[in-house]
């Protein structure tokens, strides 16, 4: 679909960003742009600076996970423009609370936003495209919704904006309606990502602590976004898909190659790969080595406050693999508790080792780093491979 005067664009998460950008993009293209967002001051802001290139625009405070508001913002634009011709479900959060012990309204807040915003404004808008018998949805996903690793919550919605993306497509197609459908995959791209939780809902509660882990990985990830791609060179990418009717928007080779190689090893059958490096991170073991020696710092998961005996970093090595290993047991709620005496007995049995990490129990948590292929604690079993 040609980009021309006239024709109305609605872009959600439009405040700051990518969404920022893709308004300006249109607005220069001679479109009227609707703008969205949940954060006001800065929507009014942009909305201001998107009218001083000439076109029109309205501004609508909405938040995407809340289904009537974004109904009101699909009424409020055919209100105000009469028709709208693209549509693009941009908005999207990232949250830095630990996804397996924190609270669920971390959760609860991304898959709202990154899912339900892209489920509710397809199913608002859809109806409007189909009845003027021209459109174009641009769903932003994300290289996470390829190849997992930035974070669970994310990486879930990433991956499912990407699958309803394709299944919105492939029913277009069928039902022969002249509606585009584009999913953007984008790299690093320089957004406020990383302060998304500025924008935290009062009605979930206080926002949750970050995770242990985000004081190692949440420097990389800013400075990996500092770096990234400019949002107006992702506009003008989503701009070409929209020309071209083109359903992948990538802004990132390197990804892309991630992607096929992770595919690749799917194909072959083999378990997930734990050491394969992230553009724009660094290596992956020297991450994961970052992560391990904040663990075992005071406070961290492998350390046993005030244990009057703690435990060898390099106990003896009963499966001679020639692996170091260490393990720790803490007790959630119920005070530290040791393993039993000893060196942990090796056991063995015919199945793949699997890669050292943590295992939930109903009375406490293991904690594995670089384990014998298996070793036998007294209140349980961990798997683990030598990570040397």
């Amino acid at each position: 679909m040609e980009l021309t005067a006239g024709k109305v664009a609605v872009v959600t998460g439009a405040a700051s960003g990518i969404g920022l950008a893709l308004a300006e993009r249109f607005a220069r293209a001679g479109l009227d742009v609707v703008m969205a967002d949940v954060e006001q001051p800065a929507l009014q802001a942009a909305s201001e600076k998107i009218a001083g290139l000439g076109g029109k625009t309205l501004a609508v405070p909405t938040d995407v996970s809340d289904e009537a508001a974004v109904n009101a913002l699909a009424a409020a634009a055919v209100d105000r423009f009469g028709a709208v011709h693209v549509l693009c479900n941009n908005a999207g959060v990232a949250s830095l609370a630990d996804p397996w012990f924190g609270p669920l309204s971390g959760w609860k807040w991304v898959l709202g936003v990154n899912l339900w915003g892209v489920i509710h404004g397809i199913r608002a808008f859809l109806p409007v495209l189909a009845a003027q018998s021209e459109g174009h949805i641009v769903n932003t996903a994300s290289v996470a919704g390829l190849v997992p690793g930035i974070g669970p919550s994310y990486d879930a919605t990433k991956h499912a904006v990407v699958a309803i993306s394709e299944d919105l497509y492939q029913a277009m197609n069928v039902a022969m309606l002249p509606i585009g459908v584009s999913v953007l995959c984008p790299g690093w791209v320089r957004t406020r990502v990383v302060q998304a939780d500025r924008n935290w809902p009062q009605s979930l509660g206080e926002v949750p602590a970050r995770a242990a882990i985000a004081a190692v990985t949440e420097p990389h990830v800013q400075r990996a976004v500092d770096e990234g791609m400019a949002p107006a060179a992702v506009a003008d990418l989503v701009a070409d898909a929209i020309a071209a009717n083109r359903f992948w928007v990538f802004t990132d080779p390197h990804f892309t190659q991630m992607a096929l190689d992770r595919w690749q090893h799917i194909a072959e059958g083999h378990n997930p790969q734990i050491d394969v490096d992230m553009p724009g991170m660094p290596p992956a073991k020297e991450l994961a080595a970052e992560i391990q020696r904040l663990l075992a710092g005071p406070g961290g998961a492998l350390w046993l406050p005030g244990d009057p005996n703690p435990l060898p970093d390099e106990p003896p090595d009963p499966g001679g693999s020639g692996c170091s290993w260490r393990i720790r047991w803490r007790c959630r709620g119920l005070g530290p508790r040791r393993p039993r005496a000893g060196p942990p007995r090796p056991y063995h049995n015919r199945r793949p080792a699997r890669a050292a990490g943590t295992r939930s129990t109903s009375r406490g948590l293991y904690t594995a780093v670089c384990a014998a292929p298996v070793v036998v604690t007294g209140r349980g079993r961990w798997r683990g491979r030598c990570s040397e």
